[in-house]
């Protein structure tokens, strides 16, 4: 008879056990959503912060176990692992804010750098005098001893058949034979002629190895030309765009000497550390004597 009591007590029991079972299970299951959610959201951090693939550790630490009251019932695994996705997901709330405050900062950066150079590209355009207003006979521009001297009203004949006489590279590889009349015309003082060709050479050739060369010896025509502010542009575009570039510790280098040119010593300093901390164990000893002598003349401390 007690047999038979214990095993329909059982029967009656077992529908309790599972209803207290589900509700556990469910709790469970919501918790596994959220911690796969939760792991989606981290690698996605973590890839947009650490593109390199450095691994970010979540700094998630085990809550401290409350006290136990006498006669209330005791912490529960699940309650545990609750809190800790609890902790888990504020956490993951906290570096998401940061990485946009990061990206945010980084984009008014290059805001600024833009404005810089279309400040420099502004100050550094030609001066359009009115006909009404310009000297009946002006005198002719200065130029360089080697290139014949432009008309006042453009190219002259002698300087339009010596450009001419500048022989193209023909090698049947179109970006290294733009680089070379580039150069050719750079090298003949034709400084107009080569920065029209060796900008457009960059502007077509941008992907190619032969751009860091292209973009440096650009900057260098500029500056040659008595353009520091163009210079300047062109020889930061190739550091920034071609950090690994065959010419990009030229264009630091040549970048320290237009900012001397443009009367900002402070910069040029800043700019030299750059090229010590970055190129320094593998600089040449042109660029290091360069950089050695635009250093005592913008004064900059050691």
């Amino acid at each position: 008879m007690r047999n038979a009591f214990l095993a329909g007590s059982l029967a009656l029991g077992a529908p309790v056990l599972f209803a207290l079972a589900s509700p556990v299970a469910a709790q469970n299951v919501g918790i596994d959503v959220r911690v796969d959610r939760l792991e989606k959201e981290m690698r996605a951090v973590q890839r947009k912060v650490f593109p390199a693939g450095t691994p970010l550790e979540a700094e998630i630490t085990r809550p401290a176990a409350p006290a136990v009251v006498p006669g209330s019932p005791s912490s529960t695994p699940v309650a545990d692992l609750t809190a800790r996705v609890n902790a888990l997901e504020s956490q993951l709330a906290s570096i998401t804010g940061q990485v946009e405050e990061n990206s945010f900062k980084l984009k008014q950066l290059e805001d600024a750098f833009n404005r810089y150079k279309a400040e420099q590209e502004s100050r550094a355009a030609p001066v359009v005098v009115p006909p009404a207003v310009r000297p009946a006979d002006p005198a002719p521009a200065a130029t360089r001893p080697g290139a014949p001297k432009p008309a006042a009203n453009g190219a002259s004949d002698e300087r339009k058949a010596a450009v001419a006489g500048i022989e193209r590279p023909s090698t049947g590889n179109e970006a290294d034979d733009a680089y070379t009349y580039g150069f050719r015309l750079w090298d003949a003082k034709f400084y107009p002629e080569a920065q029209a060709q060796l900008k457009s050479t960059v502007d077509k050739y941008g992907a190619s190895p032969v751009a860091s060369k292209a973009s440096n010896l650009l900057g260098r025509a500029y500056l040659d030309d008595g353009k520091p502010a163009l210079a300047s542009v062109a020889f930061y575009e190739n550091y920034q765009k071609r950090p690994r570039g065959d010419r990009a510790p030229d264009s630091l280098a040549y970048l320290g000497e237009a900012l001397i040119q443009l009367k900002k010593p402070a910069d040029a300093c800043k700019v030299y550390s750059e090229l010590e901390q970055v190129y320094g164990a593998s600089l040449s000893t042109g660029l290091r004597g360069m950089m050695d002598k635009g250093r005592a003349r913008a004064k900059c401390s050691a």
